[in-house]
């Protein structure tokens, strides 16, 4: 009753408040879910079905006036009497409501309430809601279980609507395609004439294999027919994504009217032929017609929109077809086992690109392929299908890199990256760059997640915008951060497609493909992937969108891939810093924050995550300080969230390696920041500030103002938290640095932190180890405490570390 009507419900007038939902079969289930959960309410949920609406639901109704009492308030029980009475016709009033109230969760809860539909996690939201209410007694309890009942049932919704559409398989331009040509075939004169003449309605052909134009496209349209029977009158046939109907009498380009669908819709053209011409029909089954393929071309997929029977065929047809294809099929594969077989060229594009390599002629000499090898080369070399989605890229060869597609489309160094001589920090990790794959070793080892994601994506290639849609919300349902549902995504062209999707003009699609790609981006294999087809330089560019909801997640999905070399190096030369940089513009410290503040500040989070993946690079350091990113940082410093400080105060430590960063954030007073957030509670935002801290304090300033911020306790009171070896690294070299100044050993000795020291030198890693004895050496230079440390027993083991093989100890 909320996404659900937006994302899945078929409007005759989408962009209209007017508009009335379609007589599909879709809109048909939808109503009859939405109508069960009326009946049901009632009886599962009696508290929560009393609760009245904020607001009435108003619709012109079959009722007669005698069949209402007076003063009633209008609820969910009141509701579900009213469809009771309407007998055989709840469908109808269902239908209505839902017409006249085309956002009915906003009238039942609230437009607060209504807002917090789309959020993944609605006890957060709910949460957020919570501090701002004042009243939150029993009706607030209410109203908060009421939510997560409708926000249940959207779901349910979505997931029962996308079972349905993944039943059938949908059209694709190359289906179409070899359907018409088959087709034409049966165009001869004489006897054997099966039809007058078959034409498209337009002769041009887009390069995604389209023939509709890009308006209609957006709709599903493939392309638009005119055929003539022998035995009816002509045929003007729309062939869609969800399959093939009649329209109003598309002949050339033709009014919006001729567009509409005049019949059912039918899996195929060969099934609405034979419904409605008897020769065709009689004559195409003689021939065995189903059978009949081009060269070269894959098997085609019908999509079953309608039933056998509203289609008027008999179901023993289809499956004599069935068994006609498999038998077609056997035979194939016995003259491939003889020793058929097709040789491929090399691509003409690649001589012109000069990738030409001597390894293709050595491939003519190859053995040949094992079955499975052949089966999973079919699988790698299908294309994505047609659709405004699939915004055409150059196709280069990324073979030799290993888990990928054979023939993926990546963006070329002219698609906006210029090329220059790269020195990264020496200090970057590599450890991403050559890790070998691990799969399993056979198709026996997968669990039954990965085929049914493999599933999803090919419903993906080849549905309208609102399939789409569903099958995204379907694959976020997998648990997305498993290891073997990101490889099944990629397995099968998956991510070339959602990548395709950021460049649509579709909102909902965008988001749905960065909310996976934020999820399987974790995986290393995955991430390399996304940069070697050029997904980086999409997800850039959705930094620039107005919409702040794609902003963050794209923020956030560079933060994921962005921890490589390569990927770091391709976001500062698509642009991606500077316009990271812009997303930290924002006022994250007030006490109070409006709705369209707290997306701000959730937006300014995301680019921080991803200015800290950056920012381990020197070149994305420097960048980072030229675009202005220090005094935003320094302002996001002050914040009172911690999920918003560890990002920033993450940055802020991996940047102050270089020296004009650790001068900035001593005179942007961000030293007083860091030590007031050493109190935290959270051990990751105390790592992080205490390894800023120990970077910056080489210089004397810095480490009077951690004296003078009452810095040096909550540093001490760190050395407590000997489990957390991270943590204990970045204090030990908080301290010693701090223990530089003198006038800090003297504080220190008042916390106990010498004795504290002493006791870390035994069963300790070497990070520790060395911050330690730096410590030690510091402190040992006043004489008192040189017999401290004897007194403590730090001699034996400052003795057993000699015999190690790390110089700095």
């Amino acid at each position: 009753m909320g996404v659900s009507l937006t994302r899945a419900a078929q409007w005759t007038t989408a962009s209209s408040a007017t508009g009335k939902l379609e007589f599909t079969p879709m809109n048909e289930s939808l109503l009859k879910e939405i109508l069960r959960f009326v009946e049901q309410f009632s009886s599962q949920h009696p508290q929560e079905a009393e609760h009245v609406f904020k607001e009435p639901l108003q619709w012109s109704t079959t009722l007669v006036a005698s069949d209402f009492k007076t003063d009633y308030d209008f609820s969910f029980s009141q509701l579900s009497r009213l469809v009771y009475l309407a007998s055989d016709k709840k469908l109808e009033e269902v239908r209505a409501c839902l017409e006249e109230n085309r956002e009915p969760v906003v009238k039942i809860l609230g437009p607060s309430f209504a807002s917090m539909l789309e959020e993944e996690e609605p006890h957060s939201a709910l949460l957020r809601l919570k501090d701002k209410e004042e009243d939150q007694g029993k009706e607030w309890e209410v109203k908060t279980k009421l939510f997560l009942l409708l926000h249940e049932m959207d779901k349910q919704l979505l997931r029962e609507l996308l079972k349905e559409i993944s039943e059938h398989a949908g059209l694709d331009t190359t289906t179409v395609k070899n359907e018409v040509e088959l087709l034409k075939r049966l165009c001869s004169e004489g006897e054997q004439r099966v039809l007058k003449s078959v034409r498209y309605t337009s002769d041009y052909e887009f390069s995604n294999g389209c023939r509709a134009p890009l308006w209609r496209q957006l709709h599903g349209d493939i392309c638009y027919l005119v055929i003539e029977p022998c035995d009816t009158e002509t045929l003007y046939i729309t062939c869609s994504s969800a399959g093939v109907f009649l329209n109003g009498g598309i002949k050339q380009d033709g009014d919006e009217k001729a567009y509409e669908r005049t019949s059912d819709t039918y899996r195929d053209l060969v099934t609405l032929l034979k419904s409605r011409s008897p020769h065709f029909a009689e004559n195409t089954y003689k021939k065995d017609f189903a059978v009949q393929e081009l060269p070269s071309t894959q098997k085609i997929q019908h999509v079953e929109s309608v039933d056998a029977e509203e289609q008027g065929q008999p179901q023993r047809s289809y499956e004599q077809q069935e068994k006609n294809v498999h038998e077609k099929l056997r035979q194939q594969h016995t003259l491939n086992k003889a020793g058929v077989e097709k040789k491929y060229e090399p691509c003409p594009r690649w001589k012109d690109l000069g990738l030409m390599s001597p390894c293709g002629k050595a491939e003519e000499n190859k053995p040949s392929k094992s079955p499975g090898e052949e089966k999973s080369g079919e699988i790698q070399k299908k294309k994505l299908g047609s659709g405004a989605k699939s915004k055409m890229k150059a196709d280069f060869s990324v073979s030799s890199l290993p888990g990928r597609l054979s023939s993926q489309k990546v963006k070329t160094p002219a698609g906006g990256m210029p090329v220059d001589v790269f020195s990264e920090s020496s200090s970057e990790s590599e450890e991403e760059e050559e890790q070998p794959e691990r799969r399993p070793e056979s198709n026996t080892d997968l669990p039954s997640e990965y085929w049914q994601i493999q599933k999803l994506v090919k419903y993906l290639k080849g549905g309208d915008q609102t399939a789409t849609v569903l099958t995204l919300c379907a694959m976020m349902d997998f648990n997305l951060m498993q290891e073997t549902c990101q490889l099944a995504i990629r397995d099968v062209g998956g991510l070339e497609v959602l990548i395709n999707l950021l460049d649509t003009d579709e909102v909902k699609c965008k988001i749905g493909s960065l909310k996976i790609l934020r999820k399987i981006s974790h995986n290393l294999q995955i991430r390399r992937t996304i940069v070697d087809m050029g997904g980086l330089q999409s997800i850039v560019k959705i930094l620039d969108s107005p919409v702040k909801d794609l902003k963050a997640l794209a923020a956030e999905t560079i933060a994921n891939v962005a921890r490589f070399r390569r990927a770091r190096r391709a976001v500062r030369q698509y642009g991606g810093i500077k316009k990271l940089v812009k997303l930290l513009d924002c006022v994250p410290n007030l006490a109070s924050l409006t709705a369209k503040q707290e997306k701000d500040v959730e937006v300014a989070r995301c680019g921080a995550l991803a200015l800290w993946s950056c920012s381990k690079s020197t070149k994305n350091k420097e960048a980072i300080r030229k675009a202005g990113g220090i005094p935003l940082l320094g302002r996001l410093l002050k914040s009172p969230h911690e999920n918003m400080l560890i990002p920033v105060v993450g940055t802020l430590q991996e940047c102050a390696s270089e020296e004009s960063y650790r001068i900035a954030i001593q005179t942007e007073g961000m030293i007083k920041d860091l030590v007031k957030n050493l109190s935290s509670n959270n051990d990751e935002l105390q790592m992080h500030c205490a390894s800023a801290i120990f970077k910056c304090a080489e210089d004397k300033q810095t480490r009077d103002l951690v004296r003078k911020y009452k810095g040096l306790q909550p540093l001490a009171s760190l050395l407590s938290k000997a489990g957390n070896k991270q943590l204990l690294a970045a204090a030990t070299g908080a301290i010693w640095k701090c223990s530089i100044s003198m006038e800090n050993v003297a504080k220190f000795q008042e916390y106990k932190a010498l004795e504290t020291l002493v006791s870390l030198l035994t069963d300790q890693p070497e990070e520790v180890l060395v911050n330690v004895l730096g410590a030690l050496g510091e402190f040992a230079q006043i004489p008192v405490n040189k017999a401290t440390i004897r007194k403590c027993g730090g001699i034996k083991p400052l003795v057993n570390l000699l015999t190690g093989t790390n110089q700095a100890c």
